[in-house]
């Protein structure tokens, strides 16, 4: 069952210590946007650099739009601001700035996605996305010492056609994805829209993820499992409505991509005092922690981190369980997922 609803000023503050230790605790990050993580500055900064005009005239004014309440409010002004990007040097300049925030928040691992369609659809080549991101990963692993497996997300509210499209621009460039994902508007376009269009990818060698079960029902995380295949699950959090896919996702360990910050920001949930991530983790089931569209939802790792311990007094023995399960969950080889097992058992 949720937490009872709390006024979140009544919470108590967090032991400074316990943030500390926060702070230096090794994460990996399985469901970021990269184009989600495109902050106000950096917006202004490359409309100037690419000579366009923005409706807004400063940062504050951007950070005001980003006061939405739902899924689809927040989706305008994500791909309004998606506008900016638009050379090579641009995706990488973005990923690099979210490599260097993992960096300083001691994120060992990420696995992020993209959307190609929001480019392609405006004129931007499907090289010029990847080719930026994948240079910045590159050295995201030789200079930082982060490693990553990138994952090419379709927009659902587009149809089949163009989602296949895309797959087919991707094929030059199937050494640098790892799996497909399904992201964008999820009420009324269940994950069946997209079954042939994942059974090829699958058959290309990639893995496959979907957004189910965050403002959808627990029917659409089903149909994710049986119709998409999926090895994770992206949120996730309205499983708890079904007890047999509660039964199912204990048994199967099939992991969830929760993004708690994210789940308040668009009213998932009222108040973070109302998240279901911990009783989801005490019933057995591989949740994870993650940012989604940090930018937008107000924080990366650490800040998602927090907000459960603020909230929700989550324990050192939760942090490290949500962790293992990252770890777990994560599509890196076997050699480097032992490497972030014991850079975790290190330092605990």
């Amino acid at each position: 069952m949720p937490h009872s609803t709390l006024n979140p000023d009544s919470s108590p503050e967090a032991d400074p210590m316990l943030l500390s230790w926060l702070a230096q605790l090794p994460k990996v990050e399985l469901h970021l946007h990269l184009e989600g993580s495109l902050e106000p500055q950096m917006l202004f900064d490359l409309a100037v650099r690419n000579q366009l005009t923005l409706p807004y005239q400063n940062v504050e004014e951007v950070k005001q739009a980003f006061q939405f309440t739902q899924l689809q409010d927040f989706l305008d002004i994500y791909y309004q601001a998606a506008t900016v990007l638009v050379t090579e040097q641009d995706f990488y300049d973005l990923t690099w700035a979210y490599l260097l925030k993992c960096k300083e928040q001691n994120v060992l691992h990420v696995e992020p996605f993209f959307d190609p369609q929001t480019h392609t659809e405006r004129g931007i080549s499907f090289a010029t996305v990847i080719n930026g991101i994948d240079r910045a990963l590159k050295d995201g692993e030789e200079k930082l010492g982060i490693s990553s497996e990138l994952i090419m997300c379709f927009l659902r509210h587009l149809d089949e056609e163009s989602a296949f499209a895309t797959l087919t621009l991707a094929m030059d460039h199937l050494d640098k994805l790892k799996g497909v994902g399904l992201d964008s508007s999820e009420l009324g376009h269940s994950p069946e829209k997209f079954s042939r269009v994942f059974a090829k990818a699958r058959e290309l060698g990639l893995l496959t993820v979907a957004h189910a079960g965050e403002e959808g029902p627990a029917d659409y995380i089903w149909t994710a499992i049986n119709d998409l295949k999926v090895s994770r699950v992206d949120h996730g959090v309205n499983a708890i409505q079904d007890p047999a896919l509660i039964k199912y996702l204990q048994e199967s360990q099939i992991p969830l991509t929760v993004c708690p910050l994210s789940n308040t920001k668009l009213k998932v949930f009222d108040d973070m005092n109302q998240h279901n991530i911990l009783d989801l983790l005490s019933l057995g089931i591989c949740v994870t922690v993650n940012s989604d569209d940090p930018s937008y939802f107000g924080g990366y790792m650490t800040e998602n981190f927090e907000a459960l311990i603020q909230s929700l007094d989550m324990t050192q023995e939760q942090m490290i369980k949500l962790v293992e399960n990252s770890i777990t969950a994560s599509f890196c080889c076997q050699q480097r997922k032992q490497q972030l097992s014991f850079a975790l058992r290190d330092y605990i």
